[in-house]
């Protein structure tokens, strides 16, 4: 009997979250001030996860020369930076990784 109170109760968490929101969309109006906050939450949390893959390490900071991730990192965000493409800036980004990756062998 637990197992199944536990298994209904992960449902519900994992459910009710996705569908709430869902639920809502056509009903709720959101005031113009949060909407223009919104915005910025798809690239917070994309800095977030490139910046700890390219900066940290085993648990610590690595801003070091020989951090090859950093360097790819910088490379592609001087590349959108510049107005090219999605394609672009991963291409570059993959490109310098790689060639430090080799140059480091």
């Amino acid at each position: 009997m637990n197992e199944w109170v536990l298994i209904s109760g992960m449902a519900a968490v994992t459910f009710l979250p996705r569908y709430i929101p869902l639920a809502l969309a056509g009903r709720v109006s959101l005031p113009d001030w949060m909407r223009q906050a919104l915005e910025f939450v798809p690239v917070a949390v994309l800095t977030a996860i490139v910046a700890q893959v390219a900066l940290v390490s085993g648990g610590e900071v690595n801003v070091q020369l020989a951090n090859p991730q950093m360097w790819a990192a910088i490379a592609a965000a001087l590349v959108a930076l510049s107005g090219r493409g999605l394609l672009s800036v991963i291409a570059v980004g993959l490109l310098v990784y790689a060639a430090l990756m080799v140059w480091a062998i």
